[in-house]
């Protein structure tokens, strides 16, 4: 009976001892995600009515991996939050580099388009027409100014000619004038000459 009982012990002893060292395939070192070693930590367990009987050492392994994972996990977690935060930045700089080079662009563009004359910016086409028209209004006002000039070198030309004329006839009318007055003068001496002999004869 002896025998019996020590051989029923040796046996559940062993049974017991491959139960909890199927259980301990949980903390093997392989790549099975937490879920799958609970799985297989629940599953090859001991049971006991309900319950689950679960070596401590197994327990402890288990939370020790656990919490090896969620340190492994915040690892990555503040280096991917690192790396986020890195290329955040790079992104806001390409962003700023990208918007500067807009603004040159567009203030390129502006100055190609634009000229600034006295501090006000006018579309360089703009300009060049109310140049254009101003230049073109201003010969017209020169052609005008010079046929005005020469309008009036004529008109004066023509006064002075006809005042020469008249000068000139007036000076002929004077000249003939003097010679019928002196030509008077004599033939009215003569008169009075012949007046004087008759009367003193």
């Amino acid at each position: 009976m002896k025998r019996t009982v020590l051989l029923i012990v040796a046996f559940l002893t062993f049974f017991v001892d491959s139960r909890a060292q199927r259980s301990a395939e949980a903390l093997e070192p392989n790549e099975a995600t937490l879920q799958e070693r609970f799985t297989i930590m629940r599953d090859k367990s001991e049971s006991y009515s309900e319950y689950k009987v679960i070596r401590t050492y197994v327990l402890d392994g288990m939370w020790k991996i656990t919490m090896d994972s969620l340190r492994a996990q915040k690892a990555a977690l503040r280096e991917a939050q690192a790396q986020i935060k890195k290329l955040q930045d790079e992104v806001a700089a390409v962003n700023a580099a990208m918007k500067s080079k807009d603004e040159a662009v567009a203030q390129m563009e502006h100055d190609s388009s634009h000229i600034n004359v006295l501090g006000i910016d006018f579309l360089k086409s703009v300009f060049l027409s109310t140049v254009g028209i101003i230049i073109l209004a201003l010969l017209v006002l020169l052609g005008l100014l010079v046929a005005r000039v020469k309008w009036v070198q004529s008109s004066m030309r023509e006064k002075i000619e006809n005042a020469e004329a008249l000068s000139h006839e007036f000076e002929e009318y004077k000249r003939n004038a003097l010679e019928k007055q002196m030509k008077l003068s004599r033939e009215l001496q003569d008169e009075r000459n012949k007046l004087h002999d008759l009367r003193s004869s």
